[in-house]
């Protein structure tokens, strides 16, 4: 039996990682949560940093990591919290796999991210212009509009249950 996979993404701030954990550890069946940051983070020489136009290589290579241990993962039978900065233009690998993906998009608004962007702690991204960027990119998501949660005025348990919620529902499924 296979597991089924939920992307987790939006731009830095939206809550993604504290949500993820939520959801993952309050789980009923086996649950992975994937941190993407960490395939990058694994990276030591040639790095390059994401947000960037020259790291458009690094990242499909990284992508295409992380879409292999999710369908590993979800073969084996774990449903997969994928947690990461996964837009549109990075969700071919995951399309492609065998297994149910659902795809969340937490999108507050673009003063909210850059507050919570800009306080989270050291070996975070917290440059205004990189968070604000990253929050256009995910600006207009054409017909995967509907797969946005604003988490804005939304407590980590309230996204939580939302989250659930909508995945329950097959509301976000790819």
């Amino acid at each position: 039996m296979s597991g089924e996979v939920v992307i987790l993404t939006g731009p830095p701030g939206a809550g993604k990682t504290t949500v993820a954990a939520l959801i993952a550890s309050d789980a009923s069946r086996p649950t992975v949560h994937l941190v993407t940051d960490e395939f990058y983070r694994a990276i030591r020489t040639g790095f390059v940093l994401p947000f960037l136009p020259e790291a458009q290589r690094q990242n499909e290579v990284v992508i295409d990591v992380i879409a292999g241990a999710v369908a590993t993962y979800a073969r084996g039978g774990y449903d997969v919290m994928v947690d990461g900065i996964i837009g549109p233009w990075f969700l071919a690998p995951f399309r492609s796999l065998d297994v149910p993906v659902s795809y969340v998009v937490l999108r507050p608004s673009l003063e909210t991210t850059l507050a919570r962007g800009m306080a989270r702690g050291a070996g975070e991204l917290t440059d205004a212009s990189a968070i604000t960027g990253m929050h256009e990119a995910f600006a207009d998501l054409g017909p995967l509009e509907r797969h946005v949660l604003d988490s804005g005025s939304l407590s980590t348990a309230e996204t939580a249950v939302a989250v659930r919620r909508a995945v329950s529902a097959g509301a976000h499924r790819l």
